[in-house]
């Protein structure tokens, strides 16, 4: 391609691009030269634009800058997008449907083209023009205008890599289009950019900043809000740094040193929290049934429209596609009216499209409200929900949408199947069990998952064994219950033993029963689901179906641990599950296969057990002499591997929320050894299994290490305090005590770590901050 021209002098300066693309890319990068094609003369470009295969592009660029200057009425723009549009389009849509790594990596040329002269920063000019005029002179853009401009802007950014993060750095054009959601008409495109830029946007953006956000909110219809949640999402989680469970809890508490004040996630959930009304319509949302929904024919335009949505083109294939073999079936069955009957089925819309709108919508809304729940302000919206009977709501729900049977034709996205995680109905599942998980966890609105006669059946379990009642169940508001024959859990509880043994539910089903569990154990709790057979199901996974899986090996082992904790029932019905010795021996392994995932159940049974031996009841006695699992674990030989094995697998630098419990359980078992004045026994002996293995010195010094960054972590942190406490029914006071008695730096000391180290392999004043 030929170059525009030399430099001054008639010479060309030392590196300067030769051709006008590069030029064009130099300029927009540099600020310097050309930046964009409307500089280039019209003749130049129609003479390069056959050969260089631009399809008009810039020439027609060219006319739209001409025509959209700050005095005209940009009555000749629309017409010259409505050209450019169609090649875009075209591109976005090949994005869209085919694979996307083969979609990344070809080239779209026309979108490219349409950015590399200008496009992109042209259209935004124009969409943000009225902004800059005064009220007077305030310029008018139509609502198809600025419809074409974001379709455009939009395809623009699916297909050339770069143009959302240019845009995500103009904060001002950010919360211009913010302002644009206020028409109905150009809400969903507006909407669609918004949620591409705010996922690649380096700084979260604060919502405080978005002019008259509580007005806006509330002019949004259901349908409208719900979108919304799709945006929302991206400002209120904290940024992906990482899977959550697998960051090293050094680098966290690291990170939380620098961060002294709240994050932006957490300020624009306060914001949220203060539009009035907000979270009851999120409830509402949430809650209403499909027959509920508004009509058939603003879904139908909405539909029309969904082609731009990256993540939503694929379900409108799907829905489309149930759409035309309803409509098939149905004409085929009234043949005779064959006319007649087609017509109205392609006017009316099918009830499995309602359906899957619906999930859609809900999808957005629960995943809002579980954020929420985990923020600062949780017990606000626990109010909240509560009050505006979110989980009578979705009990409601339960069998009809949320765990509905899978027709014959069951939807699923274009290229997935149906036990992909990607499903509507999958991940709507999954939402609503992690909804359950944050809701039920360490606070006493869980029994609100019961109905009237559940939480009458835990108060007869207390009676009948002659313990209080538990505060909450006796303060919770009746009214704000489940209704029907069964509650929330009890639903829960059935559709947990019918699942398929790969069923991908299994680990989030554990998840939310657990959370249910959780915190001060309670008898009458533990009962509850005793009675309904959750043990026998747990059971029969891990030994019977011998799973493989790690991760619902570990929320099963988990969900055991807080179902047994104390309780002598649950390790009596162990004992008559497990009858054999081969079934032990398959339980005894699947623990040891990792005790990353079984040692929460470890620390349960040494827990009980320490608990059962100091107890003088002759059925206590009975089953202490009969169980395996107790018998098993009240061999010291057994604590000491355990012990050993627990210290071995965990270091300072790799610790992380996953696996930090199992130094907690291993503090657990020197705790209960420290009551029984043993400690320095455990020491001992650990010093000699070190020897044993030839490596005199590496587990102590690694448990010092361990110890020490263990009162770094916990002493400053209520939360993780109290919930030691009370799932070990040990004061945090004891906790403290006994690592400050191991941490002792007094070498005659029976209980220091360090006397059971020798000099010579000492190594325990390392800054493993600094590693």
């Amino acid at each position: 391609m030929a170059a525009v021209g030399p430099g001054p002098g008639g010479r060309r300066r030392r590196g300067a691009p030769t051709n006008i693309l590069a030029q064009l890319r130099h300029g927009q990068l540099s600020g310097r030269g050309l930046t964009r094609g409307a500089q280039i003369t019209e003749a130049l470009l129609k003479e390069r634009d056959k050969q260089a295969k631009w399809n008009g592009i810039p020439l027609l660029l060219q006319k739209l800058y001409e025509h959209s200057h700050p005095n005209s009425d940009f009555s000749q723009c629309q017409s010259i997008l409505k050209e450019i549009s169609p090649l875009l389009s075209m591109e976005a849509m090949a994005f869209v449907t085919e694979d996307r790594k083969a979609a990344q990596e070809s080239t779209f040329p026309n979108t490219y083209t349409f950015d590399l002269f200008g496009g992109v920063d042209l259209l935004v000019e124009i969409l943000m023009r009225p902004t800059l005029m005064t009220q007077k002179k305030k310029q008018k853009i139509s609502d198809d205008l600025i419809k074409d401009c974001l379709s455009i802007l939009y395809n623009t950014c699916i297909c050339t890599e770069g143009v959302t993060r240019r845009l995500a750095e103009r904060n001002d054009f950010v919360l211009f289009l913010f302002t644009l959601m206020t028409n109905k008409k150009t809400f969903l495109q507006t909407a669609t950019l918004i949620e591409d830029i705010l996922g690649v946007k380096k700084e979260m953006i604060q919502l405080d900043d978005i002019p008259n956000l509580a007005s806006l909110v509330s002019s949004f219809d259901q349908q409208q809000l719900a979108n919304f949640c799709r945006i929302l999402a991206v400002t209120i989680s904290e940024l992906d740094t990482g899977s959550d469970d697998k960051h090293t809890l050094l680098a966290k508490n690291a990170q939380q040193k620098k961060n002294l004040g709240p994050s932006r996630a957490e300020v624009n959930q306060a914001t949220l929290l203060n539009i009035p009304g907000f979270i009851e319509r999120l409830c509402k949302l949430a809650t209403r049934k499909v027959s509920e929904t508004t009509g058939t024919s603003s879904f139908l335009q909405e539909l029309e429209e969904w082609y731009t949505w990256l993540d939503n083109a694929l379900v409108l294939d799907a829905l489309m596609r149930v759409a035309n073999e309803e409509a098939e079936q149905s004409s085929t069955e009234s043949s005779d009216e064959s006319g007649l009957a087609n017509t109205s089925t392609r006017t009316q819309l099918p009830q499995s499209m309602k359906i899957m709108h619906e999930i859609m919508y809900k999808l957005e809304v629960l995943y809002v409200l579980c954020v929420l729940l985990m923020g600062r302000q949780r017990n606000q919206v626990h109010k909240m929900i509560a009050e505006f009977k979110l989980i009578p709501g979705l009990n409601n729900l339960f069998d009809k949408l949320i765990w509905r049977k899978h027709s014959a034709s069951a939807l699923v996205l274009h290229g997935h199947n149906q036990n992909c995680d990607c499903s509507p109905d999958i991940t709507l599942k999954i939402q609503f069990l992690r909804l359950l998980q944050s809701f039920s966890d360490h606070h006493e609105n869980k029994y609100l998952l019961l109905n009237s006669q559940e939480l009458n059946e835990l108060s007869a379990i207390s009676h009948k064994a002659n313990i209080p009642e538990v505060d909450a169940v006796v303060n919770t508001d009746r009214s704000l219950v489940c209704d029907g024959k069964r509650g929330l859990l009890t639903r829960l509880l059935q559709v947990m033993k019918k699942e398929p043994a790969e069923s991908s539910f299994r680990f989030w089903q554990a998840r939310a029963v657990e959370s249910f569990l959780r915190g001060t154990t309670s008898y009458a709790d533990q009962m509850f689901l005793l009675k309904r057979g959750l043990l026998e199901h747990i059971l029969y996974c891990i030994v019977d179906s011998e799973c493989k899986s790690r991760d619902v090996l570990q929320s099963y082992f988990d969900l055991l641990g807080e179902l047994m904790k104390f309780n002598i029932d649950a390790f009596k019905r162990f004992n008559k599950y497990i009858n054999t010795d081969e079934k032990f021996q398959i339980f005894l392994n699947q623990i040891n296969s990792s005790l990353v995932d079984s040692n929460m159940l470890v620390r349960c049974i040494t827990l009980s057990l320490d608990r059962f031996e100091n107890q003088s009841d002759a059925k206590v006695a009975e089953v202490l002499s009969e169980c395996r699992l107790l018998t098993y674990m009240s061999q010291m030989s057994m604590r000491m591997s355990f012990l050993f094995r627990l210290i071995n697998i965990i270091h300072v630098q790799t610790l992380t929320q996953e696996n930090v419990s199992c130094l907690n359980t291993s503090l657990v078992i020197l705790m209960l050894a420290r009551r029984k004045e043993k400690l320095p026994f455990y020491l001992r002996t650990l010093q000699q299994m070190e020897y044993t293995e030839k490596y005199p010195g590496f587990i102590l010094n690694n448990f010092h290490s361990l110890l020490r960054f263990w009162q770094q972590h916990y002493l400053n942190k209520d939360k993780d305090s109290t919930c030691l406490e009370n799932s070990s029914c040990i004061s945090f006071t004891y906790w403290k005590e006994t690592v400050s008695i191991l941490l002792s730096p007094d070498r005659t000391s029976p209980c220091a770590i360090v006397s059971y180290i020798d000099e010579a392999y000492m190594d325990i004043d390392r800054d493993f901050s600094e590693e």
